[in-house]
């Protein structure tokens, strides 16, 4: 075998441990700060978001095609993510998932298996329901309202710094 190195005798390289920035926590009042300069996006407003996505484009695939079947086609695929998420929401904002860390964690992880177990049972559900169903149009619905989410990140600078004019 070749040479063994020993672990225990290198040094931590001395330039790598001056370029650390020193960690500080944050007071009370910065910390304050830090969350009104940063407030959390609202999941309900994603809600929302994705609604008018979802009735914009069903309304636009009626247009364009004039087939009725074709916006509900959409509209179930936007409806196939919003339900679900809204009900992922309600069960986060229980007070029961917010008793503390590990009943947080356990909230999540059921609410999340919940959401998709919704999901699928909707689209399993669509021939059924949606007459004249068009899988494309629904796939065109279902993504899109998925893409709100990051939409959603995308601008929330944007409406965050609307709420800071609009308190001053």
């Amino acid at each position: 075998m070749g040479p063994r190195s020993d672990m225990s005798t290198l040094q931590p390289d001395s330039d790598l441990a001056s370029e650390e920035p020193e960690f500080k926590p944050l007071t009370a009042q910065q910390a304050r700060e830090l969350r009104e300069k940063n407030p959390p996006l609202s999941p309900w407003r994603v809600i929302v978001g994705q609604i008018l996505a979802g009735a914009l484009v069903a309304l636009l695939a009626w247009v364009l095609t004039g087939r009725p079947s074709v916006a509900w086609s959409v509209a179930w695929g936007a409806l196939a993510v919003v339900v679900p998420a809204a009900l992922f929401a309600r069960g986060l904002a229980s007070p029961v998932a917010q008793i503390h860390a590990g009943a947080a964690a356990f909230a999540f992880f059921l609410w999340e298996a919940i959401k998709l177990a919704l999901t699928v049972a909707m689209l399993f559900a669509a021939p059924r329901l949606v007459v004249g169903l068009s899988w494309p149009a629904m796939l065109v619905g279902l993504v899109l309202a998925m893409k709100v989410y990051w939409l959603a990140l995308v601008f929330k600078k944007t409406f965050s710094a609307r709420l800071q004019t609009n308190k001053s």
